[in-house]
């Protein structure tokens, strides 16, 4: 624990985070066709804390924000509103700042897609040296490669892998490589976003395995993006469940998976194949995702909600805390579910 930060002070809190694009015909389009700018509300006020050591699981179907949440806490993005305190500092002037730097090395990301996110014409060696060098951490030539080779058995690969290409590894072994290169500034808060959705189940198990040892050794902090609840049920220490843009149910992981509490969570568990209910017939997810572009005036679940009533279709929830949880939904507020 830092100096900064009491015991009791969560390493991340992300408040009120909202990113909004334009997404806008050009303007003389607009001009001739007399059509007003398009804005697409991607993160519309998420709120969390995640606690040092721990890990917040961020659910929900494709387009509902999850991603850009992940590129707003690293700086990817700026904030159309909002912010986020990390170990008690404001992270995006920092991000701006002249201590950017050293923001960045405590704040790392893995990416989804391991064969995007490497450099195919580089070696693994200037892969994952690259941050080292970056911020100035080691310069000395033969305690890079040492240190380079530490990273790579850290994630189970050789140290003799440093001077292969990334198109010579598996998915599954360049993920690893992702990590070796995301653990490389020794950073304290790691995003993940979807980092096994790319693999095999059997592959996927392995590096969640990885990931979940790296935590307990280095006591790093995660949030960690998937639409796949069995991944978060064997990561998470906290769910928080996404719909267009807004968190919906924000729980710890045991409640939320036996007592789920918004229609749109009991729907998203509903789905899950389950091994001891073989004869049962799964429930699939109803109905569709709004348009992002003009979601529907109240609750935005209304369409696809059994327990719709008038108040839903004109009023937005709020993120209230109800029994421990932290909910938005008018039928949980009323008792009605």
């Amino acid at each position: 624990m830092s100096a900064t930060t009491p015991a009791s002070t969560p390493l991340v809190q992300a408040h009120d985070l909202a990113k909004t694009f334009d997404v806008s015909a050009p303007w003389l389009n607009r001009v001739l066709e007399g059509k007003p700018r398009t804005l697409l509300h991607a993160v519309d006020g998420v709120s969390f804390d995640i606690e040092k050591g721990k890990t917040l699981a961020l659910v929900g179907e494709s387009g509902c924000g999850k991603s850009t949440v992940a590129r707003l806490l690293v700086g990817l993005y700026e904030p159309t509103r909002g912010g986020l305190t990390f170990d008690g500092q404001d992270a995006h002037a920092a991000f701006k700042g002249s201590n950017a730097k050293a923001m960045r090395r405590r704040i790392q990301m893995i990416f989804q897609d391991p064969y995007a996110s490497l450099n195919p014409r580089w070696l693994v060696e200037d892969i994952i040296g690259e941050p080292l060098k970056e911020h100035g951490l080691i310069t000395d030539k033969a305690q890079l490669k040492e240190r380079v080779g530490e990273l790579l058995q850290s994630v189970g690969l050789s140290p003799l892998d440093m001077v292969k290409y990334p198109h010579q590894f598996s998915g599954g072994q360049r993920q690893r490589i992702s990590i070796a290169r995301a653990l490389a500034t020794e950073p304290e808060f790691l995003v993940c976003d979807e980092p096994t959705s790319a693999l095999d189940v059997s592959v996927q198990a392995q590096v969640l395995n990885i990931m979940k040892d790296l935590q307990r050794q280095r006591h790093l902090t995660y949030l960690f993006i998937s639409h796949n609840l069995a991944v978060v049920r064997h990561v998470s220490d906290q769910v928080g469940v996404m719909y267009l843009g807004r968190l919906v149910e924000l729980a710890d992981k045991h409640t939320l998976f036996d007592t789920p509490r918004h229609p749109y969570t009991v729907m998203l568990l509903d789905a899950i194949p389950k091994m001891h209910d073989t004869g049962k017939a799964r429930t699939p997810v109803q109905g569709e995702v709004p348009n992002p572009l003009n979601p529907p005036p109240g609750c935005a679940f209304n369409p696809r909600c059994p327990h719709v009533n008038e108040r839903c279709r004109t009023e937005r929830p709020q993120l209230l805390t109800l029994g421990g949880i932290r909910i938005a939904c008018h039928a949980v507020e009323e008792g009605r579910i």
